[in-house]
């Protein structure tokens, strides 16, 4: 082949990238393009941190194609970087470019396969071929399925199918220096200058004042650091006090670092370390296998973007009206009274992180403690999270709200005073995020509502006033959600 073009999306890297190093390797000139796309980006808030991880993370791609190019003495190698309709941009830049083909890595979202089937027929229709590759996951689609053929929507078997599928050489990287003299330099007919955010109609954010930094080397030095600490990762996951989590989730969802790098941390240390030893590292990897998990349900059930997983909890009646509208609102703004859950949401609203654990928590809370639509939870984390992936987002929330494939049972109901005083028992996280109650002693920070007036004074909490009461009784909302569910559930 003489030509290609590789187009990135979730894949911002240039080493193991298995699109770059397919079209390396079969064409004797390869360019490289992103798009901004306006689709993706119109409806998102003027000031989104993902955009501009995403900005910082593609002039980081530009550098790593520019040095593994000079390496093999090529020059003049860039990224080409457009803003507009990707469905527009690629044929267009295919046709100035005069490829025969171009390469991406699979995108399994619904609305990007309608955008790369697009994009494909336009190609087809000028002779030029769509190839597409495995990446973002370890295993995908159809890789694993039970002996019966079909896809699993048990969490346990498929793990325990697709450890049995891995092997070593799976987890290796795709190479791409040794090919980099295929990069083809970026002539004066295609290079334009890559739009600023504040060109595309975006502001900075609070990104870099949460240390959070974009492209592969940063992610890299997050999984060397993590890997001093994964041997207790079983042990401190769950504290979100704590600094248990690999804090890759961004960068893994926007592809700056390959998902074959972390399985494959995982499973040397896993080999190198004995049973008891590798318990850390076994967790953390059975977390990358609930990943994969949730990408084949949802390209195996694409109904679970709008609907439920079992289809009879969608005859569920949710709370609604203006009252349900009241509960949202404080729930989304971290004023439920529930110490651990407000705190959370503050977390959220302020970084565009949670800690997992803390998902769970306020996910149930928002279900089976106020009765809403887990959609509406859903759409809102869609909205705030850094590390936003449809898959694990429509997963983790089904799980929570007992409608999706292996999830909680509906009659388990996490007690949020009983999480906060389980996995917050001194209340550091609770006083990092809710300083109106930092002086609280441990034993009243849970639940202020309950606390001593002596101590509530002491604290300068006033309950009410500058801290809220509970907006739901938990037990009262408990037997409410039991009979919720148990209309759907009984013939």
């Amino acid at each position: 082949m003489q030509s290609a073009l590789v187009w990135f999306r979730r894949d911002l890297r240039a080493e193991d990238n298995a699109a770059l190093h397919h079209a390396l390797k079969a064409a004797a000139r390869v360019w490289c393009v992103f798009v901004h796309d306006t689709e993706i980006l119109a409806p998102l808030p003027r000031a989104d941190r993902r955009v501009e991880f995403i900005h910082g993370s593609v002039a980081d791609l530009d550098r790593q194609l520019e040095s593994l190019a000079a390496a093999r003495g090529r020059g003049q190698v860039r990224l080409i970087v457009r803003h507009g309709l990707a469905t527009e941009e690629i044929p267009r830049l295919a046709r100035t470019l005069g490829v025969q083909a171009v390469y991406i890595n699979h995108d399994d979202d619904p609305a990007a396969l309608q955008r790369d089937s697009a994009v494909g027929d336009a190609l087809r229709a000028m002779g030029v071929a769509l190839h597409g590759h495995k990446d973002h996951v370890v295993f995908e689609r159809s890789e694993i399925l039970s002996a019966a053929g079909t896809p699993y929507s048990v969490f346990t078997p498929y793990k325990n199918a697709w450890l049995k599928k891995l092997q070593a050489s799976l987890l290796k990287p795709y190479p791409v220096a040794p090919h980099a003299a295929n990069l083809a330099p970026v002539t004066d007919e295609v290079a334009t200058q890559p739009p600023t955010l504040e060109q595309m109609g975006f502001k900075r954010t609070n990104l870099a004042a949460l240390g959070i930094q974009t492209g592969s080397g940063a992610a890299m030095q997050l999984l060397d650091d993590f890997m001093h600490r994964i041997d207790a990762y079983a042990q401190t996951r769950d504290v979100p006090a704590l600094n248990g989590p690999s804090r890759l989730s961004v960068h893994l969802r926007f592809g700056t670092v390959s998902v074959r790098a972390l399985a494959r941390a995982a499973w040397q240390r896993i080999q190198d370390r004995s049973d008891s030893a590798a318990t850390g590292a076994k967790t953390w990897l059975s977390e990358l296998i609930w990943r994969d998990f949730y990408h084949q349900i949802l390209h195996h059930h694409p109904h679970v973007v709008h609907a439920c997983f079992k289809p009879e909890f969608d005859r569920i009646e949710w709370e609604q009206g203006p009252s349900a509208d009241a509960l949202f609102l404080a729930w989304c703004e971290g004023r439920t009274g529930y110490p651990l859950v407000d705190a959370a949401m503050a977390q959220i609203n302020q970084t565009g992180t949670m800690h997992n654990r803390l998902r769970m928590v306020v996910a149930s809370f928002l279900v089976k403690d106020l009765g809403l639509d887990w959609r509406w939870g859903e759409r809102y984390f869609a909205r705030q999270l850094n590390d936003f992936d449809l898959a694990a987002n429509n997963g983790g929330w089904q799980w929570a709200a007992s409608t999706g494939c292996d999830a909680q049972p509906w009659f388990r109901i996490f007690n949020p005073l009983r999480q906060s005083e389980r996995f917050d028992p001194e209340g550091k996280f609770i006083r990092s995020y809710l300083p109106q109650l930092a002086a609280l002693p441990d034993s009243a920070i849970h639940a202020p509502w309950a606390a001593r007036p002596v101590d509530l004074a002491s604290a300068g909490v006033m309950i009410g006033n500058n801290y809220p009461s509970p907006v739901v009784h938990h037990e009262q909302a408990r037997l409410k959600t039991l009979a919720r569910f148990k209309a759907v559930r009984l013939p």
